[in-house]
């Protein structure tokens, strides 16, 4: 016998439906990519939405046809986030960070027809336009414009393609399980990886994330998504929005300190979200503006692992919450977030501080364990060590173009990380699989390494390798940048280390550099730091 209950699909066109019909005076901040900021609500973003599937469709794009996107966090990209996959089509977004010969091959293996780009990347894509021969519509962004027009043959500009449709375009049928949006991996070595999202696993996404056990946005808040929404659709953030019609502050090109301080100060937002690097620059401008950040609440810092250093100085300086939160790509993102138990309440405060560095735990929806070599599972007692392995809702079955069998390990994804787990699913990343140092047979987690150092006053930047010896098979290394008008020695540095970790795992030397290597989505390339300076301990 089945429950006798009304059923609808649980499509991502709902969440901006439902924000545009309960929502509609609600206000979302969007910085142009030119400069100035523009307001408008979520009722004028529903309706051009609605525009938008209703001009895509009269270009006579095939259902699921991949429509890319160029572009910052502003109101028009929001926008397409929901008309496009609305339509029935699906949404790539593409994180202009990347190389040429990258871009030229994921526009290509996603067999992109329309692209979106925001003005910055008009020499961009004009400089690999004819390497893009499925490419059928490049839409600028903007209203008219004709200098990127001389730029780029038959550009469509943004304005004009919605200006005559209609803002009530009825979404056709599909099945929720219709693919609605496509990311790529930047983390694995060869070409990126696709990951084909659906309507279903990003709306169930978006629900977990709601939960107040996980990062709970609300009607209440305003929200700055720093991270890019190019990368990992911005951890699911517009769509959790629109479901709860929460107000956006979308901060365009700018990422810098100083611009995402005036735009916290000024719109008064209360949950922005990013990865540390980002916030290593607010929390240095925010000092200097002798900024108190008066109105944020809480930060969710994700994308690589929070400095303990930084979470303190987010509560003790601005008595901000910092959730740390982990995930991947082929995980929607959310995997887990570290929110606490009632339990917890009763620890000392120095206790409770320090059970939100590592990641927190799964919200409903996802399971993790960590196997061993042998892939038998491992107990979940905070201290066997082992490969994180994951599924869920919303954890990618297959890469796009790919086949399950090619993926998953008896149903499991491997996450490529190296972790443990507690009885109550508290996760602590210990490294990437590829990263961990083993030094005479035990192990040594760089990232434990890199929190300890990027907590020193002279440091601007640091990172831990793995450097042939000769003696011990592999020694840690510190790869350090000072901070700018500092010039510390390796004595200064290494002290730091003195009574936070056992004396063998202290790094053996310090190597001081100007820039460290990072990835398109800001990750330090390890790899490239042991090519430069895997040997300095062999001379």
């Amino acid at each position: 016998m089945l429950g006798q209950m009304m059923t609808s699909a649980l499509t991502i066109q709902s969440l901006v439906d439902h924000a545009a019909r309960y929502h509609a005076e609600t206000e979302v901040y969007s910085v142009n990519t030119g400069g100035g900021v523009e307001e408008t609500t979520w009722g004028q973003v529903g309706a051009n939405s609605h525009r938008l599937g209703h001009a895509l469709t009269k270009l006579g794009l095939e259902p699921q046809a991949r429509c890319g996107t160029i572009a910052w966090n502003n109101r028009r990209h929001l926008e397409i986030y929901f008309g496009v996959s609305g339509a029935g089509l699906v949404c790539h977004t593409i994180n202009p960070r990347l190389f040429p010969e990258q871009l030229i091959y994921i526009i290509n293996h996603a067999d992109d027809k329309v692209l979106f780009i925001d003005a910055t990347f008009v020499p961009l894509v004009a400089a690999i336009r004819d390497k893009l021969p499925n490419l059928k519509h490049i839409v600028l962004m903007e209203g008219r414009d004709e200098k990127a027009a001389a730029a780029i043959e038959e550009l469509v500009f943004y304005d004009e393609l919605i200006a005559e449709c209609d803002a009530s375009f009825e979404w056709p049928d599909f099945d929720e399980n219709t693919a609605s949006s496509l990311c790529y991996t930047s983390g694995t070595t060869g070409n990126p990886k696709g990951v084909l999202y659906s309507h279903r696993s990003t709306v169930l996404h978006a629900l977990a994330s709601n939960l107040t056990d996980c990062i709970g946005y609300s009607a209440l808040d305003v929200v700055l998504p720093v991270v890019p929404m190019f990368h990992v659709n911005a951890w699911g953030t517009p769509y959790a929005c629109a479901m709860t019609g929460a107000r956006m502050v979308m901060p365009g090109p700018g990422l810098d300190g100083a611009s995402l301080v005036a735009l916290i100060d000024t719109y008064k937002v209360t949950t922005a979200l990013g990865v540390p690097t980002i916030w290593l620059g607010l929390l240095g401008e925010a000092e200097k503006a002798e900024s108190k950040l008066a109105s944020l609440t809480r930060t969710v810092i994700g994308g690589s692992a929070c400095p303990p250093s930084m979470i303190t100085a987010f509560r003790e300086k601005y008595n901000v919450d910092t959730i740390h939160a982990w995930g991947m790509t082929e995980m929607s993102p959310l995997g887990s977030s570290n929110q606490p138990l009632a339990k917890h309440l009763d620890l000392p405060i120095e206790e409770q501080h320090k059970l939100r560095e590592n990641q927190g735990r799964p919200p409903w929806g996802v399971e993790l364990k960590v196997v061993d070599e042998d892939g038998a599972d491992l107990p979940n007692d905070a201290e066997a060590q082992g490969d994180l392995m994951v599924r869920g809702h919303w954890i990618l079955d297959s890469y796009f173009l790919k086949t399950r069998d090619e993926t998953l390990d008896n149903g499991w994804f491997h996450t490529g990380d190296v972790a443990t787990l507690d009885p109550d699913g508290y996760l602590s990343i210990k490294d990437r699989s590829k990263d961990i140092i083993k030094s005479g047979g035990e192990w040594i987690s760089s990232v434990d390494l890199e929190n300890i150092a990027i907590g020193h006053p002279q440091l601007a930047d640091a990172a831990v390798i793995g450097a042939t010896h000769e003696k011990w098979d592999e020694r840690p290394i510190l790869i350090a940048v000072a901070a700018d008008g500092y010039s510390p020695s390796e004595t200064d540095v290494l002290a730091i280390f003195e009574g936070k970790i056992a004396k063998w795992q202290i790094p053996d030397c310090v190597v001081f550099t100007d820039v460290l290597p990072r990835n398109a989505t800001g990750k330090v390339l390890k790899r490239n730091l042991r090519e430069e300076f895997g040997n300095v301990l062999m001379g």
